[in-house]
């Protein structure tokens, strides 16, 4: 009787289980990806290209306004822009969306990032842009696969 008890106990449980286990590593991802979109534009905002690069996966490509572009090639243009005397004086996102795939090593990281850079002229622009950052989880490591940026539409005022 205890057994059958007990099993009827686990069958009712295990449900439950499953729901609360499902949950915690889910927001556990959101907040891994969150606390990654922070470092990597905040070591983009400090013109930090080893940490910078060091998030992007080997096989890493993405959309820009000038077309596609792999992980050499926008190291290279990047370190050449960087090494001219321009920087990035700040970078800052907003209206951050986290989407983590069903098996809990993709996720998709959506939101506005206002930019303020100085040529190497000294020439001051900002701009606002709508970027997304496709992450895949490798051997225990999250890292940027795939990326789109794109300038934010103006808002009328």
């Amino acid at each position: 009787m205890k057994l059958k008890t007990g099993l009827i106990a686990l069958i009712l449980m295990a449900p439950i289980v499953l729901v609360v286990k499902a949950k915690v590593p889910a927001d556990d991802q959101h907040q891994q990806i969150a606390d990654l979109e922070e470092k990597i534009n905040g070591a983009y905002a400090a013109n930090d290209l080893p940490a910078y690069f060091s998030y992007y996966a080997p096989d890493f490509s993405q959309w820009l306004p000038e077309g596609r572009t792999d992980l050499p090639t926008y190291q290279r243009d990047w370190t050449r822009f960087i090494q001219s005397g321009a920087r990035v004086e700040s970078a800052t996102f907003s209206d951050l969306k986290i989407q983590i795939g069903p098996s809990d090593d993709t996720a998709v990281a959506s939101y506005l990032l206002h930019v303020r850079i100085r040529s190497a002229k000294g020439q001051i622009s900002e701009e606002d842009n709508q970027e997304s950052d496709v992450f895949f989880k490798r051997e225990g490591v999250w890292q940027i696969i795939f990326l789109h940026y794109s300038p934010a539409l103006k808002k009328k005022e």
